[in-house]
């Protein structure tokens, strides 16, 4: 009997190592969906592209699912199984109903939390103190399918975002490792999530990296380090010598200085040797580490 045929769906640094997962395994690869790599965009991952096509794979890299052409061409590689790790499209439900196996995805959180875009970045922002990965049935809705398998990843308070990808990728590659076989046999485990505990986040642009003074330090340090390095950064505009300048934070801290916080309104330099900024409450943030950047 031949080996299931599996559709991959993945980009990132968890589609590049789960898809050496499955190469690793000898599973049978009908083609590799991907994204053309973004010379615009950071590259702090490997590249699924390079990765397949090296391997020999067929790779399509479509802006788009929409277009009937797809379901044809899908049809054609006669998938068993879809696996999605971290395609960055929404998948139609016509596409994931043609593996008999049934298609299933890697989210990055411990759902039914944090559901949508950007999870982990999200949840530093809200200053949680774990995260997660979640294997589930893709359905219609977004991250809400039954879930095979998951596990929580520990967040340290003050830990940057780049600490945590690396137990992303981790834990992503275990869960897909332990439920592999199943999953090509069609025996996965599916447990329903609990909607009514679920949360959804957007979206994030680079844009949304800017500080509000307003917030309290530790909010402001929050956003410090789920937007840090390899992400765009945390920002404000200042004047610098008659001119407006952004001034990116990479990493900070909340400190208390000696002074009558209530006569500093928020957002002002108060020191510069170390570059200390008034926040909202009466508190303070020092930028240890940051750049600017003329506009």
């Amino acid at each position: 009997m031949p080996s299931p045929r599996v559709l991959f769906f993945g980009y990132s640094e968890v589609g590049y190592s789960t898809l050496e997962l499955l190469l690793a395994r000898g599973v049978t690869i009908a083609g590799v969906f991907t994204h053309t790599d973004d010379g615009h965009e950071t590259q702090w991952f490997r590249s699924v592209p390079k990765l397949a096509v090296d391997r020999g794979l067929p790779v399509f890299t479509p802006e788009s699912l929409k277009d009937p052409l797809w379901e044809e061409k899908i049809r054609a590689l006669r998938p068993d199984l879809i696996l999605s790790m971290y395609y960055r499209n929404m998948i139609p439900t016509r596409l994931l109903n043609l593996a008999p196996l049934g298609a299933f995805n890697m989210h990055g959180s411990y759902l039914p939390r944090y559901r949508g875009r950007a999870p982990l970045n999200w949840a530093i922002i809200n200053d949680e103190d774990h995260t997660g990965v979640s294997l589930h049935v893709m359905v219609k809705e977004a991250d809400a399918g039954d879930i095979v398998d998951q596990e929580k990843i520990p967040i340290g308070p003050e830990e940057p975002v780049s600490a945590v990808l690396p137990r992303i990728r981790e834990a992503a590659v275990k869960v897909l490792g332990c439920q592999l076989d199943a999953l090509l046999a069609g025996t996965a485990p599916r447990t329903p999530q609990n909607h009514a505990l679920a949360t959804y986040f957007g979206k994030r642009t680079p844009e949304d990296g800017r500080i509000d003074w307003n917030l309290s330090a530790r909010q402001i340090f929050n956003l410090v380090r789920a937007v840090t390095r390899p992400f765009p950064g945390a920002f404000t505009d200042i004047t610098l010598n008659g001119k407006l300048n952004r001034m990116v934070v990479w990493w900070g801290r909340p400190v208390k200085i000696s002074t009558n916080p209530q006569i500093i309104p928020p957002g002002q330099i108060v020191t510069t040797q170390p570059l200390v900024i008034s926040c909202g409450q009466g508190e303070f943030l020092e930028a240890t580490d940051h750049e600017y950047l003329a506009k």
